[in-house]
């Protein structure tokens, strides 16, 4: 997340928010949010969503994910939000919404499972 510029917004149980801004490295070539930054960006945000709901000392995997774009990420500043949908003891679903700075736009949505990795006793 460093390499994007990517910040975490906030974090309560199940949900995470992250924010990253736009600068030339983040771009394709028509100047849009490239599509690789806002999956990444909601894959973290599914994951720590996910991470939070976990016991203590866990870590968290992803197992699979689906991004759908809606419409190109024209904006200055995108929001990736992570929510928890179903938390299980070894497998999470997730749902990702990746939107412009006053979360009124949506570019990009993501459904996701991560795998809970438990303690090494």
């Amino acid at each position: 997340m460093k390499t994007l510029g990517a910040e975490l917004i906030s974090i309560t149980k199940g949900n995470v928010q992250i924010s990253c801004t736009l600068n030339d490295t983040l771009t394709q070539q028509h100047g849009y949010f490239h599509a690789g930054v806002m999956t990444s960006i909601a894959d973290v945000a599914c994951g720590y969503a996910a991470l939070s709901t976990m016991p203590d000392g866990s870590d968290v995997l992803t197992v699979e994910f689906k991004t759908n774009f809606i419409r190109a990420a024209e904006t200055d500043k995108i929001i990736a939000k992570g929510t928890v949908i179903k938390s299980g003891n070894t497998l999470t679903f997730c749902e990702g919404v990746v939107t412009n700075e006053n979360q009124d736009i949506i570019y990009a949505t993501m459904q996701a499972t991560m795998i809970c990795l438990k303690p090494k006793l």
